[in-house]
């Protein structure tokens, strides 16, 4: 699930930055202490934040991406661009219609297991935003154990399941930062129900083994182009 708190325990593994390593347990369990966002004090009419025990560190790494995506289409609009694509990298954010007959998008979604832009399906999509967070891009592998940068809050390691990637579509970008990380935390037994669920939230799920599924909405505009993979029902 989200966790702003979770700053300490990045730091510790570090993946995807100098100095990624494995961590001993003990040092894991140290920061676990550290990452409870009850601990957090915010002051609406100050417009503070107060973190209640030393050494803990807020990270915004899994939301900066969606409000900054949102912040420029806002500019965008306000300066009249029509039409475009904003890519932050796992981020992409449809503006406006695209130049096809039929005015839709079409964005791949990428295969975990090919070289960046070689898609496992593409989407026919109007403007939204499509976000994916995977275990494919930032990972740490020791003694052929790999290690991805999505942690689980409650253990101190990454999340451990069946899933190689999770993209939800929404109408804002931020929406879709949240989301994934809630959808790949709770899995293919839980999360495209969890997705269901939310008005206004498609997604697309990938697992390790090349299945496949997507939510109800996306049934009609979704198609695999890799062999490799095949789709599965969860509904």
């Amino acid at each position: 699930m989200f966790n702003v708190a979770i700053g300490p325990l990045v730091k510790l593994w570090a993946i995807g930055f100098d100095g990624a390593n494995l961590p001993k347990d003990a040092d894991i369990q140290e920061r676990l202490q550290l990452i409870d966002p009850d601990n957090i004090e915010l002051n609406d009419e100050r417009q503070t934040v107060f973190l209640t025990k030393k050494g803990m560190e807020l990270d915004l790494g899994a939301i900066a991406k969606g409000y900054i995506a949102d912040a420029i289409k806002t500019l965008w609009l306000q300066r009249g661009v029509k039409t475009g694509i904003i890519d932050l990298g796992g981020n992409i954010l449809l503006v406006g219609p695209s130049t096809h007959d039929d005015q839709k998008w079409r964005v791949g979604i990428q295969s975990p297991d090919e070289k960046r832009d070689v898609p496992a399906g593409v989407l026919n999509t109007a403007e939204k935003s499509l976000v994916t967070s995977g275990i494919y891009e930032r990972f740490l592998v020791i003694d052929g154990q790999e290690y991805h940068h999505m942690f689980d809050s409650h253990t101190g390691y990454p999340i451990k399941n069946d899933l190689a990637s999770v993209t939800i579509v929404s109408d804002r970008s931020i929406d879709g930062d949240i989301w994934t990380t809630q959808a790949f935390y709770q899995g293919m037994e839980k999360g495209p129900a969890l997705i269901e669920a939310q008005p206004g939230l498609e997604a697309v799920f990938v697992t390790r083994n090349h299945e496949v599924a997507v939510t109800s909405g996306l049934e009609d505009t979704f198609r695999l182009v890799d062999s490799e993979y095949h789709m599965i029902s969860t509904h």
